[in-house]
Formats: C-alpha cells, structure tokens, sequence
C-alpha cells in the first residue's frame, strides 16, 4: 500500500512539474556516467565496437539535450519529455538517412551489417499471388486452405495500423480514400515488387473491408468517446478513493483537451492542396515502407522494420496536429511545426535512397492500361480543381457583380422626392387607415 502512494505521489508531482524539463538533473546525470567512463572503465582495443560505442554515445548525448531543451509540441500527455524525445528521435532518423542516401550501393548495404550481421544478404523470391481461388475442389484436405494461409501476422498489424492512422488524420472519408488509393497502388505496381502481387479478394475483402475497414471502424468510435469524454483534471492527491486514483493514472496517457479535424477539402483552394498533399505524403510512406526493404535486403519480420512502424506510429500524430494548425489558423500558427517538417523530409529523403539504391526497379515501364487510369484520374482531380475554384467562383462573381449593376439601375430609375408608394401604403398599414396618408401640417 505505501507503494502505491509513493507511485500516486511521483505521478502527481510529474502533472504539476510538467513544464519543468529537469536541466540540472540530467546534466549532473550525464557528466557523472561521462567522468565513469573515461577514469574508472579500461577502454577496450576493439575499434569497430568502440566505433558503435561511441555513435551510440553521441546519440544518447544528443537525446539528453533535446529532451531537456527542445520546444515542446502541441501534445502534452503522458508527458511532454515524451514528444520531445521522439522529436530528437525524428532528427537521428533522418542524419542517418542522409548518411545512407551519400553512400554508394554497396557501401550502404554493407553498412547494414555494422547493425545486425543478418543483413546485407539478397532478399529469397517468393511468389505472393499464387493460387487465388477461395475454394480449392482440388485440395480434399483443406479447400480453403489460400485463406488460412493468408492469416498471418500481418492481418493484425494491418488492422493495428488502420486504427492508429485513424486516430492521427481524424477523418473517415480521408481514411477510406487512402486505403482504397494504396489498393490501387499494390495493382499498379505489381510489376515492380512481387509483394504487391495479391488475389482479389485479398486486396479488397480481406485489406480494405475486414482489416483496415474495421480499424477505421474501431477508430472512429474510439475518436467519438474522446471527443464526448469530460476534460476535467485533478491531482491525485484531491481523489479520495483508490479507484479514482487508479482511473486518474489511466487517463494521464490520454489527451488533455481535443481537438476535432474538420479538414473541409472543399471551402477554399488552400485547404484542397493541402488535404491532397496529406493523401499523397502518406500514400508515399506507406509505398517507402515496402521499397526500402527491398532496397536494402531486409527481410519483412525483421526488428528494424518494426522500429520504423513504432517511429512513425509516434510521430505521425504530431506531425498531422501540427499540420492541421498550419492549414486551419495560418494567422496564429505562422510556420509549419518542427515536426511536420521532419516527417516530411524522412519521407522525400527515404524515397530519394529507393531512387537512387535500385533505379532498374522504379523505372521498370508501367503497363499501358494502368497509365491511362492513373492519367484520366489526375485530369479528372485537375478537372474538378479548376472548375470548383476558378471557374465556378468567377461564375458566382459574375453574377453577384450583374445583380449588384441591376439593383443600382432600378434605384436610378426611381422618381425623386418622399412620395413613395411603398413607404406610403406601408405608414397606412400600420396607422391602420388604407386611404391616403395624411401629410403632417407644417
């Protein structure tokens, strides 16, 4: 029980001392384990592991600094050293990008193996589309076996995925359209990555409707109970009962106020581009996600995957928060948030290694047909851009401006002097007389 209240009093002086970033302390901290390490530890005379050592050091530095010192976000909760942690996180990520993008091929994959040895090995081929029927007559042991196949790992994470990206872009229209357009990707660029090469029914029923439909699903329920949830907080110390304190704790890793994305595409030019930008920026990560493993022989189940994911699960937020500011109160937010802009750059920067690391891949000519669709659905988005925000309001000026000139005409065409037979008969209306209105006497 004494535990318990030792727990309950860290967590509350950390909700009163939440703006305080602890300088001092971690300074005293980081010089002691410095002043460790150079009196009383040998160093050892291996020079590729006091390499990763010391990269590892300077990087721990750099993290110590940042969260003390970097500017906070615009998220809060649980903790504010939190965000700022992933902040500098985002700026190591992409300094080790650029590292990789100057490196020549073989360089950089051999680079791979100073991380884990397993890597910098060519990928095996596999055949993903295989077999597409749902039900196999000629396998009598289990005819359905294709979709047992596919329950693997992956339908978890996708559902996992959908309802993280959910909570992020706070939209259920933004969500499907991007889910439905990477559909549409994985069919364009088939040719390019045997990954994307699925059956039907696994692009559509078992992506779009059953895992990222039911993470969308589960999302946007989730972003309903947020926005209806009261916002009301106390210290731990003004709750009387364990229960209470128990639920305050759980909350702290809740937001501390909400704010609902209206993104509203169609109000005016500006809020179009950008919501375009948005779609295209994360169709563009998603599609990097799958090029960079192919591009640098990393298997699909390797760690290094999953800390990208993890990485871009916590900055993601940020970063579309951030941008919802700059796009909905330019007045106020005048630049672009610190993160937004570090995502951003990891994504051009991870589709410039994809580039430059395997070329032959991304220029393998894409099938007629397939550039037609893609070509007709830009004109027709072009199309629609140009009609709704150009033509359509010239249209409406044009005529507010011809109403305006019919108006002014009408009122010239009026004869001078007070004997309106509007204002008249109005005056007899309410002297409750339908004759002539009586003029006042001078």
């Amino acid at each position: 029980m004494d535990l318990f209240f030792i727990w309950c009093a860290f967590l509350d002086g950390v909700s009163l001392n939440a703006k305080r970033a602890h300088t001092l302390t971690v300074l005293f901290i980081l010089t002691c384990a410095l002043v460790y390490v150079t009196l009383l530890e040998e160093t050892p005379q291996d020079t590729a592991y006091n390499t990763k050592r010391g990269i590892v050091a300077s990087i721990l530095v750099f993290l110590c600094f940042g969260v003390t010192q970097a500017k906070d976000g615009p998220f809060s909760r649980p903790h504010p050293a939190y965000w700022r942690f992933w902040l500098c996180v985002s700026v190591v990520y992409e300094l080790f990008l650029i590292f990789i993008l100057f490196q020549t091929v073989q360089d950089g994959r051999l680079f791979m193996k100073y991380i884990d040895p397993k890597l910098g090995v060519p990928l095996p081929e596999r055949d993903y589309g295989g077999n597409c029927l749902i039900y196999d007559p000629g396998n009598t042991t289990d005819p359905f076996h294709n979709i047992w196949d596919k329950m693997d790992g992956f339908v978890p994470a996708h559902f996992l995925g959908w309802y993280i990206k959910t909570l992020m872009i706070r939209d259920w229209w933004m969500c499907m359209i991007i889910s439905v357009m990477f559909e549409f990707l994985e069919y364009s660029l088939e040719h390019q990555l045997p990954n994307f090469s699925e059956c039907w029914w696994d692009h559509w029923i078992m992506d779009v409707l059953v895992c990222n439909g039911l993470g969308i699903y589960c999302g946007m329920k989730t972003l309903g109970w947020l926005s209806m949830k009261p916002y009301q907080w106390q210290g731990l110390w003004n709750i009387h009962t364990y229960k209470g304190k128990i639920k305050r704790i759980a909350f702290q890793f809740t937001p501390y106020s909400w704010v609902k994305f209206e993104w509203r595409p169609a109000s005016n030019l500006r809020r179009w581009l950008a919501v375009l930008g948005i779609i295209f920026m994360f169709l563009l990560a998603e599609l990097n996600t799958f090029y960079l493993k192919f591009v640098l022989w990393m298997p699909p189940e390797h760690y290094l995957v999953l800390l990208r994911l993890v990485f871009f699960v916590n900055v993601g937020g940020v970063a579309m928060r951030e941008i919802y500011d700059f796009m909905d109160d330019p007045k106020f937010h005048k630049k672009l948030g610190q993160q937004a802009w570090l995502v951003a750059a990891i994504t051009v920067t991870e589709f410039l290694i994809v580039v430059k690391y395997d070329p032959k891949t991304i220029t393998l000519p894409i099938p007629f047909f397939v550039t037609q669709c893609w070509i007709l659905g830009i004109l027709l988005i072009f199309t629609w851009t140009l009609w709704r925000f150009f033509i359509r309001d010239i249209t409406l000026r044009y005529k507010e401006t011809r109403r305006r000139k019919q108006e002014n005409s009408v009122e010239r065409e009026k004869p001078p002097g007070n004997g309106n037979p509007a204002t008249a008969s109005g005056r007899s209306k309410l002297n409750g007389n339908t004759d002539s209105v009586r003029h006042r006497k001078p």
